[in-house]
């Protein structure tokens, strides 16, 4: 049996990757800055989740998007070009085995419209004792600062690149930024209920330097999901 989940669109087969489907994921892949024509890029793609989805919300566009896809792991990587394979976008989705700190200097400057990237963010503690899932979870193979870096060469200077990351580590990186002359434009406090505090930033990164746009956003309500969560991901979760 096909291990993995089903959207309203496509199927993720997430076998062998460091990191299964996960709510951060959905969040991000909903949330993102989508341009209107150019190239996306998915840091650390793993099963695919996040280029799948980015392919689904450029679908409609009348000129071209194209998503590349970047993934260390061969395993996830191999996951990901299946899943791509199967998806109605195959033709403007490529997976891409390497590491994105090598990648990067392969690719002309200020060149990418949209980067998505769902990083690691586990700093210290004990690391998974899978390979692949320690890649995936912790930052000892690319750091945030690599990841700055990363983003200061790829994007364009109107590029956005949209991440997520637990409230803490979100912070700082929004305070390391400025170092690589990125700022945050837009920032969402994501709170798993009304009573807790934020879990999850979701932020937007850009050259541009403007006043940074902030929001909430509130997961379950009352026993249920909320109606900002099931507008947000209603046209990917089955059910929703």
């Amino acid at each position: 049996m096909s291990r993995g989940f089903s959207f309203k669109q496509f199927h993720v087969n997430d076998l062998g990757c460091g990191m299964p489907i996960s709510t951060d994921g959905v969040l991000l892949g909903a949330w993102a800055a989508m341009p209107q024509q150019g190239r996306v890029v998915d840091i650390g793609t793993g099963s695919g989740l996040l280029a799948l989805m980015a392919a689904q919300r450029t679908s409609t566009l009348t000129l071209p998007i194209t998503i590349e896809a970047i993934e260390i792991d061969p395993q996830a990587a191999a996951a990901a070009r299946q899943n791509f394979i199967n998806s109605p976008w195959h033709q403007r989705l490529q997976c891409i085995a390497q590491d994105v700190t090598e990648w990067r200097h392969t690719q002309p400057p200020n060149s990418v419209n949209a980067i998505v990237c769902n990083p690691p963010y586990f700093n210290f503690g004990q690391q998974a004792e899978q390979s692949h899932r320690a890649t995936a979870r912790h930052t000892d193979t690319f750091s945030h600062q690599q990841l700055l870096k990363t983003l200061q060469w790829l994007l364009t200077e109107e590029g956005i690149a949209s991440i997520i990351l637990p409230s803490y580590e979100g912070q700082r990186l929004i305070e390391a930024a400025a170092e690589y002359h990125l700022h945050c434009i837009e920032r969402c406090d994501v709170q798993s209920t009304e009573k807790k505090a934020p879990i999850r930033l979701l932020l937007q990164l850009s050259k541009k330097k403007q006043i940074c746009n902030s929001s909430h956003l509130c997961i379950h309500k009352d026993g249920d999901y909320s109606i900002e969560f099931k507008a947000l991901t209603k046209e990917f979760y089955l059910k929703m």
